[in-house]
């Protein structure tokens, strides 16, 4: 019987919802607007985003080296390539999607009248 496939890795840190959830509960709390939170949110960022970056490069030589094993013939299933391949392809548009709109956000707010 074959194991169910798990999620991609490098990524499960990432939670928008409980980082929402929390800027909602701190507006509850102060009865003001909304703020960022103050402290090591910023390098929690900066981390997560190191993290997904060094995950999707390791999913990038993982099928890289897959592939030279299955040109060699070296490779007993095939199908490992595939999922390698397929993860590496979904990690590169992840990150294309999530730089796509830094960029757009960077280009709404330099377009922001001073």
């Amino acid at each position: 019987m074959t194991s169910p496939i798990g999620a991609i890795s490098g990524f499960s840190g990432v939670s928008p919802v409980d980082a929402l959830s929390r800027v909602t509960e701190m507006a509850k709390t102060s009865g003001t607007e909304a703020t960022a939170p103050t402290g090591t949110a910023g390098t929690d960022f900066a981390g997560m985003l190191s993290s997904g970056l060094e995950s999707v490069q390791a999913a990038q030589t993982k099928a890289s080296d897959l592939a030279v094993q299955v040109a060699n013939g070296t490779l007993a299933d095939p199908a490992q390539y595939t999922m390698a391949s397929t993860e590496a392809a979904l990690g590169l548009q992840l990150t294309m999607a999530v730089r796509n709109k830094a960029l757009e956000a960077f280009q709404e707010i330099m377009r922001m009248q001073a």
